[in-house]
């Protein structure tokens, strides 16, 4: 069946595969010590335009955030992040299990603002208990959001400021960094975003590798002693080279680009064609995510034809459904949801 049903429903977009059948038999010392993880990690930073950054290959979205939130917090701190933030409401309690709340403020379509930030702090330590309490002690943010939506880089500037106002880390999550960037309606670049933040990670997952997270902190600020962390979260590979030898292929002329962009091109034509259907939407997003809103019977009759996302109920007889696009989306997969719709 086509599917429109999240970004990474295909494996490696072919220059990652390339690469991985190129140099498989390439004996290779472990855990992230080879060449190819090497010069990974060099371009990544060329990319930043942060030549001091500190770069680790991690394997999942999920284990990332675990591991850098864990890397950033004191046993008595908590992150703030957006009620519809990923680690708020779509990582089973991940943070939580690590040993650290989540602590919300309002998502404004999945946007997190700084004023509410600063005064969930300015509160915190206004009351005489917070002794008793979870610190705020890190900010969260997706870029972009759970809902596909862009901060400006104003709102980014804003939301940083106030970290350092209070000093506490800003992390930037980027599982689905490349379609942010490649959106017209983007106003930051990936050095602007090295210089807007703490610590942020560029997705692979999503954008055309098999697995595998890059995460940045951009002026070798990393916390002491990573590795043992990072191998603490399940989250370090023997065979570290899968990762090196992948990232190496996305920004190796262009390619994390220029394939984020497909999925850019496919989602215009995709929100065309749903303005077209007179779609009744939930949101219209500026990246590879959007939200329509269908009645139940629309709904099963359509996932019989082409696999879609139930994203949550709308009311006893609507449901909001995401239909994505990634890298591997092409003109037929649209054309095969346009005669079912």
């Amino acid at each position: 069946m086509v599917t429109f049903e999240n970004d990474y429903s295909f494996g490696a977009c072919p220059e990652v595969l390339a690469a991985l059948v190129d140099t498989n038999m390439e004996a290779m010392i472990g855990y992230g010590e080879d060449p190819h993880c090497a010069r990974a990690k060099e371009l990544i930073r060329q990319a930043c335009a942060a030549p001091d950054a500190d770069v680790f290959l991690l394997t999942g979205g999920t284990q990332t955030n675990q591991v850098v939130l864990d890397m950033l917090l004191a046993p008595y701190e908590g992150v703030v992040a957006a009620a519809t933030g990923h680690v708020a409401c779509h990582e089973a309690g991940a943070i939580e299990f690590g040993g650290h709340k989540v602590l919300t403020v309002p998502g404004h379509e999945g946007k997190m603002h700084a004023d509410e930030l600063e005064q969930l702090i300015d509160l915190f330590y206004a009351d005489d208990n917070h002794e008793h309490m979870v610190f705020p002690g890190a900010a969260y943010i997706s870029f972009p959001t759970e809902l596909g939506t862009l901060y400006s880089r104003d709102e980014l500037a804003a939301i940083y400021e106030v970290c350092q106002k209070h000093e506490i880390p800003l992390f930037v999550d980027g599982a689905r960094l490349g379609y942010a960037l490649a959106s017209p309606e983007c106003d930051i670049t990936l050095p602007q975003l090295a210089q807007l933040c703490d610590v942020f990670y560029i997705g692979g997952t999503k954008v055309g590798a098999l697995c595998g997270e890059a995460v940045v902190f951009p002026s070798g600020n990393a916390p002491a002693h990573p590795i043992p962390r990072i191998k603490q979260h399940g989250a370090l590979l023997a065979k570290g080279r899968l990762l090196g030898v992948q990232f190496e292929a996305l920004f190796t002329d262009g390619t994390y680009v220029r394939i984020a962009r497909n999925a850019i091109d496919m989602a215009g034509r995709l929100r065309a064609l749903l303005h077209e259907r007179g779609a009744r939407w939930f949101l219209e997003s500026p990246t590879n995510q959007q939200f329509i809103i269908l009645e139940k019977g629309e709904y099963e009759r359509l996932g019989k034809q082409i696999c879609l996302s139930f994203w949550d109920t709308y009311d006893e007889d609507h449901v909001v459904v995401r239909l994505a696009t990634s890298w591997a989306t092409t003109q037929e997969d649209l054309d095969v949801l346009a005669a079912a719709l």
